[in-house]
């Protein structure tokens, strides 16, 4: 079983794509959380575990991670992508 990790500086406005984005500035959202992820991740249908105590390799801060488990049909990239959709649509 395959399993991807997203952390919040994918989808972090805030972050430039050296510092870690990895979608596009206009499907990004401002601090995102683990929280947010978790739930964009079981809206998208897959499961997700939350790992608060991880901290992302290019930030200081301990944000947590999320491991999406059961994603073996998806890239991550797609998986970033309808997650930070997701994401943007919950904070509506």
């Amino acid at each position: 079983m395959v399993e991807n990790v997203i952390w919040p500086a994918y989808l972090d406005a805030e972050k430039t794509r050296s510092e870690g984005r990895r979608v596009p500035l206009k499907a990004a959202v401002e601090d995102p959380t683990v929280d947010e992820i978790a739930k964009a991740v079981q809206q998208v249908g897959y499961d997700a575990v939350i790992e608060r105590d991880k901290s992302y390799s290019r930030e200081y801060e301990t944000r947590g991670c999320v491991l999406v488990q059961g994603a073996d049909d998806a890239t991550k990239n797609d998986l970033v992508q309808a997650v930070a959709a997701y994401v943007g649509i919950l904070r509506d």
